[in-house]
């Protein structure tokens, strides 16, 4: 049986259920900067920025690498839709540092030409995978 102090948790990508369960709090990055959410939070919709999403159960807590999506938060049930999200085991480390020197390398040597942004953004999705293996 869950807690009192938990809420439902939903978190889908445009091919899986990724998660579907009882939390007790989740955290995650916003546009807005870092977010932490309990059950009766206001309700409110928030852009997702990459970084590590931790969902704490009443037993133990999770984290994963999530990329980018908005969030719907009610007063119990948080809804995610993720554009991108993994599990740790879903991760290949080797592949994500080579992303992140590749970014990293991108905004050190940018030209005219060089899509800052996005350069960015890679960047701050292969921290997120190598944080979330740590």
């Amino acid at each position: 049986m869950a807690s009192e102090r938990a809420f439902e948790l939903k978190i889908i990508t445009p091919d899986r259920v990724f998660y579907e369960g009882s939390a007790e709090m989740v955290e995650f990055n916003t546009t807005e900067g870092e977010i932490g959410v309990y059950k009766n939070h206001i309700p409110m919709t928030v852009i997702i920025s990459p970084g590590i999403l931790t969902i704490t159960e009443e037993e133990e807590t999770k984290e994963a690498a999530l990329h980018a999506g908005f969030a719907e938060i009610l007063p119990d049930k948080i809804t995610i839709m993720a554009e991108i999200i993994e599990w740790p085991a879903e991760i290949d480390e080797e592949r994500a540092e080579q992303a992140k020197e590749r970014a990293m390398d991108r905004l050190q040597h940018k030209t005219s030409e060089t899509d800052v942004a996005r350069a960015e953004t890679a960047l701050q999705r292969a921290i997120a995978r190598i944080e979330v293996l740590k």
